[in-house]
């Protein structure tokens, strides 16, 4: 335990200390995110703090690599889907070409998963919805890196791997230099990133977990964890739909919105919505029988 403790505190560290480096890049490249129309704050605030923990991530891919192949499919996938959202960080991009991308990325850890072919296609909407979703959810300081780490912590919880230590490490050093007061926010890059990698090692460690479990338990399993972020971006998918709009219009319809825009306070929309992370993980654990 002391070894995996002092590994959390050498990536938290890092992202602590970098950081402010990410900031000065997105200044110095005019990488900022403008308040106004949905948004919620008020002032100019740089965003691009994912390359913190892409970074730290591809250190520890390289570095302190675990054993099979899941590492290294996971990185590259990654690296795909955090390069675009940056890219679309800097200059928006079309929501349909982030889709394929994160699609692309998804099918690529998916043939790597020994499962059968319906829950190889479970999967890969599974991994890719995700990805979109933890950026829908990055609509208030710190939720969407609180959502990561408290998934983080119960793939700890349920499999042991290192790698969970190293993210739970590399979101908590981010967090600090986005809550209470955002310095800096993770930008596209940065949350599409959280949720590819999260889902991804997940999709690696069920297969173990859930050994001959039915497509039903696998499909209950995946939307509890998936949690909030999956159930936020399913309904605001239905509500755009039903009302004749794209499912990809931004609007101010997310669960966050919706709460903010009632006048409770941004604090107590952040605990509301991690007490009701939480309970859809705890009932993960229970179906998954840890």
């Amino acid at each position: 335990m002391t070894d995996k403790l002092l590994l959390f505190f050498a990536f938290f560290a890092w992202s602590l200390c970098v950081t402010p480096l990410s900031i000065h890049i997105s200044r110095q490249f005019g990488i900022i995110d403008e308040p106004g129309g949905r948004k919620t704050h008020s002032k100019p605030t740089p965003r691009g703090a994912g390359v913190v923990i892409w970074l730290g991530y591809m250190f520890y891919s390289l570095l302190l690599p675990e054993s099979g192949a899941a590492p290294s499919v996971i990185a590259t996938g990654a690296t795909a889907v955090f390069i675009f959202g940056y890219m679309d960080d800097m200059c928006s991009l079309p929501a349909s070409w982030k889709l394929a991308v994160h699609l692309a990325s998804a099918f690529f850890v998916v043939l790597f998963v020994p499962v059968s072919l319906p829950v190889k296609f479970l999967l890969l909407i599974w991994i890719a919805g995700s990805t979109s979703a933890y950026n829908l959810i990055d609509g208030i300081n710190g939720l969407s890196l609180c959502i990561f780490a408290l998934t983080a912590f119960t793939g700890f919880y349920l499999s042991g791997a290192i790698w969970w230590i190293v993210v739970l490490g590399l979101s908590s050093g981010v967090l600090l230099w986005n809550y209470p007061f955002a310095r800096t926010f993770l930008g596209d890059g940065g949350s599409t990133l959280l949720g590819f990698i999260c889902m991804s090692q997940f999709s690696c460690e069920l297969p173990g977990l859930l050994d001959e479990a039915s497509i039903f338990k696998w499909f209950l399993v995946m939307a509890l964890l998936g949690g909030v972020p999956v159930l936020d971006t399913v309904f605001s998918f239905i509500r755009r739909l039903a009302g004749g709009q794209s499912p990809f219009k931004p609007d101010r319809g997310h669960f966050h919105h919706i709460l903010a825009d009632r006048g409770i306070p941004s604090f107590l929309v952040l605990v509301m919505l991690m007490v009701t992370h939480t309970i859809f993980l705890l009932l993960a654990v229970a179906f998954i029988g840890r």
